[in-house]
Parts: structure tokens; sequence; C-alpha cells
């Protein structure tokens, strides 16, 4: 007899685990299979060491095809979805159009850039969501210093040299304290160019990290204010223009670099889907079953699933969410094929780590708070553990970079138009029959 088949749409934290820990439980007793956009796994928490040039990005970029064993991996973007047929339309990176029928599917289709309605933003701002955007502004920062070293004009040099990043959440935080260093590097191998380069990061919550314990965000402030990064925090960007922002506080700053890290929404293939939703995401129970379609599941940023430490809430959009919650929907797919017993989802949040570059970094393992070289290595010891392959590339980066001057050359793969701020949504309308 004919295998079932398992389809799981999307390969980020949530769609990679639940693969890969499939693939061990029911192997035997169904057909895996993944479409993805990509034919790669993308470690997001070192993007930003992406774009300050300490880590290659292939290190980051984790192929599907030979760490997922037994898995067959479909590149294609899902664009159709009949939950009455139980198929998944897609389309591959070519064009050609192309449908696999499921018996079991899971939604782990993430999320993309939160964008809000400010003027100029979706036409100045670049996002920092994947690959392209951090190879992107890892050349820009390059190009925009090599400008300013050529100006003769004072203003222009402080312009070039500007750069403003919206949003001091783990991404936002990260990218300025990297960026700071990264540009006192370029500058250090430039002796003509006389000025310092300043980045912005701008935030209207009241602290850098909102988010998390408050003794990490005084780490974090403390750092960045030490390293000479301009934070402002009740502030944030009230019109965008070619040639600079202006703040909500009424100030213009000229710049030619405004970086979008103000959060994440979910995947628009969720609202084209049908089915009931919470704040965009897909409703589940805490079996990460979809109501009304008990062969469904959802799971990661696209899925509401309760937080059964915190009743009444959902879980939040967070990689350690959507990692254990690919793996629990694995276990709850194979108890669906008689192996096991189903379980529900309940988190219990071990801590978090912050990068902040150099020696710096914040962290809170256990409820411990950390900070400087004790937090460095805890964060980068929970970042090759949590790294499904590449970790000796990763730690071979990370050796080279404290002992070798950093690379400084921008390669021109990823042009500006190639990534705008809505460059993660679907192209092709979702279309549903349910």
């Amino acid at each position: 007899m004919t295998k079932p088949r398992v389809v799981i749409v999307g390969a980020g934290f949530a769609g990679y685990h639940a693969a890969k820990t499939l693939s061990r439980l029911a192997r035997d007793r169904a057909e895996i299979v993944v479409l993805n956009s990509t034919d790669y796994f993308l470690y997001l928490p070192l993007l930003p060491e992406v774009a300050a040039g300490v880590v290659e990005p292939t290190r980051i970029s984790v192929p599907l095809t030979g760490t997922l064993d037994g898995v067959r991996v479909v590149v294609g973007e899902a664009d159709h979805v009949d939950l009455r047929n139980r198929w998944v339309g897609f389309t591959q990176p070519e064009g050609d159009r192309g449908r696999i029928a499921y018996d079991r599917l899971v939604l782990c289709v993430g999320s993309v850039n939160k964008l809000l309605p400010i003027p100029g933003v979706t036409e100045y701002a670049h996002g920092f969501r994947g690959l392209p955007e951090a190879v992107y502004l890892h050349d820009h920062v390059i190009r925009q210093i090599e400008l300013a070293e050529q100006a003769e004009d004072p203003a222009e040099q402080r312009s070039r040299s500007t750069f403003v990043v919206v949003g001091a959440g783990y991404t936002g935080t990260e990218v300025a304290a990297h960026g700071q260093l990264f540009t006192d590097r370029l500058v250090a191998q430039r002796p003509h160019l006389k000025i310092r380069p300043r980045w912005m990061l701008l935030d209207v919550a009241p602290r850098p990290l909102p988010e998390l314990d408050e003794r990490m965000s005084e780490t974090a402030d403390r750092v960045l204010r030490r390293r000479g990064v301009d934070v402002r925090m009740g502030t944030s960007v009230a019109e965008a223009t070619p040639d600079g922002v202006m703040l909500t506080d009424g100030e213009y700053v000229p710049t030619c670099s405004l970086v979008w890290c103000v959060g994440v929404r979910p995947d628009p293939f969720v609202a084209e889907l049908g089915l009931r939703t919470e704040k965009g995401r897909l409703v589940t129970d805490e079996y990460l079953n979809v109501p009304g379609f008990p062969e469904v599941y959802a799971c990661g940023d696209a899925a509401a699933v309760p937080d059964l430490t915190r009743p009444g809430q959902i879980c939040t959009m967070t990689a350690q969410h959507a990692q254990r919650q690919g793996r629990l929907v694995a276990h709850n797919i194979a108890a669906s094929y008689g192996q096991g017993r189903r379980k529900p989802y309940k988190h219990h949040d071990l801590g978090w780590v912050v990068d902040l570059g150099g020696k710096d970094a914040a962290a809170n393992p256990l409820k411990l708070s950390l900070s400087g070289l004790p937090a460095k290595a805890v964060t980068r010891g929970y970042h090759l553990l949590a790294m499904p392959g590449n970790r000796a590339r990763v730690g071979a980066d990370w050796v080279l970079d404290a002992a070798l001057p950093r690379s400084a050359t921008q390669l021109g793969l990823v042009p500006a138009h190639a990534v705008p701020l809505e460059s993660s949504s679907p192209e092709v309308p979702v279309r549903v029959r349910a």
C-alpha cells in the first residue's frame, strides 16, 4: 500500500524541526515532503553578523537536502490550498505550476516584515528578514563609507555615514550594535575619512529590548551608548525621504540608510486560507491542530497557539516557540499514525541571549542575568547548539574574525531593487477551497 503523505509548508524553525523530528519518528509510516521557497533553512539569529561581515552568508544557510534524511524537498511557493480535496498548489522558481496531495498538512509559513503607515517607509527603507537583505546591507554600509571618503562636501559625508535603525527589539539592537563596530573598523582602514560613522537606534518603547528582562535592556543600553550609538527611545520615524528621515520629535536626520526592524507579522498567506485567525495568525488548539480540520496542523509565527502558561494568551512569535512547536507537531502527527500519544504544547522559557558584537552580550539563562564575556560565551554556545548544521564553519568564522582584519569589500550580488521592504509577500494570490 502507498504510504500516507505529510506535507510541511515552510522550512523555517518550525517546519525544519518538524521535518527532522518526523523523519526520525515516522519515516517508515509516512512519506514526508517539505515545500519551501528556498532549498535551505536560514538561521535567522545570526543575520546581523552576516551584515557586519563576521559570518559568511553560506554559514547560516543549512541545506535541506542532506540534513533532512528521508525527506523529499520540493522548492516552490505555496499559492493554492484545497482543504476539501487535500492538496497544495505551488509555483516553482522558474514559473512552472505544480500540486501535491497530502494526508496530513503542516502550515509553517512564518512571518514577514511588519509595516506601518508611515509616508516614504515602503519606498526608502529596507527590511531585515532574510539573507538577501543581510548581504545587501553589508554591501550598502561599505559603499556608503567609501562614498563618504570620496565626498568633498561635509554635509554629504555626514549623511552617508549616518545609519538609522528603526526598532530596538532583538534584531534592531543587534544590527545597531554590530553596525557601529563594523563601520568603526571600516573608517580605521581609511585615514582620509575624518568623520566617525553615526548609528541611530529608534523605538517608541521606553527601553531597548522591551520584550526581554529589564536587566538585559540595561546591559544593551549601556553597551550601545558606550560604543557611541545614538539611542533614542520614545522616538520613531514620522516620514522617510530620499535624503533622510523626519523623526517624531521634529528633528530631520540626513541619511542614505534606513533599516526597518520594527517587528514581524504573519505571512499574508494565512489571511487567504479562509480559516479562523487571531491577530492574523491561524488559530490552533493546544495540540497544534486547526479546528475543524483534524488533518491540518499549524505552528511557528503563523500559528496562534494557546500559551498554557498564560491562560487566555497565545504564544509569542519567537524562534524558541517555533522550534519547540515544530518538534511537538511531529510527535503529534506520529501519534495520529499510532506511534505514541499526542501531547499539548507547553513552553517553559529557558532565557534569552543577545549578541552585541565584540566581547559584549547579554544573556539570562535559567533567569541568571549575565553580561560581558560570560554572556558572550553563553550566547555563542547557544547558537552553536541551536544550529542544525555548519557549526564548525560558524565557529571558524568567529575565530578568524577575532584574529584577522575583517574583509571590507562589496560583492554587488544584491541590488537595492531586489530587496524592497515588502519583498516577502507572495506575488500570486492564494486561492482556497474549503
